[in-house]
């Protein structure tokens, strides 16, 4: 009986199992066609958007547009920094020719106050004032006779060297009037240029006598120029 059963289950197992083993067989094609269907289906997607993405246009910049509103603000700002700058210049300059004109009025101010103390001075040396008009009249003199080849009379007229009274007398009145460095140089000037006058007339040297009376006596104008005695000595 157990041969019969083995013998009948036989059949049945492998009538049975047939068809599932074929359902088997059948389905697992299907399966695989679904799978390798979702897996192309999932990458496509992406190669399709690469392939899209790689053939799509490059993007152009979009072109500056100028219209004339743009322009008017462009130029309205660059009037409104250019008159600022102007401004800053103008500003700049003004207070510098205040400064320059502050400046100015302190050194008129400055001239001024010398001036009158100058005038102060001269109006108070009369004695001073005597010694050099003596020594207007002795230069006139010696002026005269050197015009006449009068060396003699010249000599006379000078003394035998520059420490006679006149000479020192007329230092003295320098020294007292004199206050600038321009005043000083012309007075350096006129005492080397009166000793030469005097040795040339002493030499006897008629030439060398004009030269040094005629820059002896540009030296004491000039003198006088600077420190405002032209108009209170006579025979200048």
């Amino acid at each position: 009986m157990a041969t019969a059963f083995l013998l009948t289950a036989k059949p049945f197992l492998s009538s049975s199992s047939t068809p599932s083993s074929l359902s088997s067989l059948t389905n697992t094609p299907v399966l695989l066609s679904c799978a390798q269907q979702k897996k192309c289906n999932a990458t496509r997607p992406l190669t399709l958007c690469k392939t899209l993405r790689d053939e799509s246009p490059p993007v152009t910049p979009s072109p500056v547009i100028i219209t004339k509103r743009s322009l008017s603000i462009c130029f309205l700002t660059s009037f409104v920094f250019s008159l600022a700058s102007r401004g800053d210049s103008s500003a700049n300059a003004a207070i510098l020719e205040a400064d320059d004109d502050e400046e100015l009025m302190e050194k008129v101010k400055r001239d001024r106050k010398k001036r009158l103390e100058k005038q102060g001075v001269i109006s108070s040396a009369n004695q001073e004032k005597g010694y050099l008009q003596d020594l207007v009249y002795k230069l006139s003199k010696v002026g005269q006779a050197i015009d006449k080849n009068d060396l003699s009379t010249a000599s006379s007229v000078l003394g035998g060297s520059t420490d006679t009274d006149w000479v020192r007398k007329a230092n003295i009145a320098f020294t007292k009037l004199s206050s600038s460095p321009d005043e000083k140089t012309q007075v350096d000037t006129f005492n080397s240029s009166l000793a030469s006058l005097m040795s040339s007339v002493t030499g006897n040297d008629i030439e060398s006598s004009k030269i040094a009376f005629v820059s002896s006596a540009t030296a004491f104008e000039k003198w006088t120029a600077l420190t405002g005695l032209v108009g209170q000595l006579k025979g200048l």
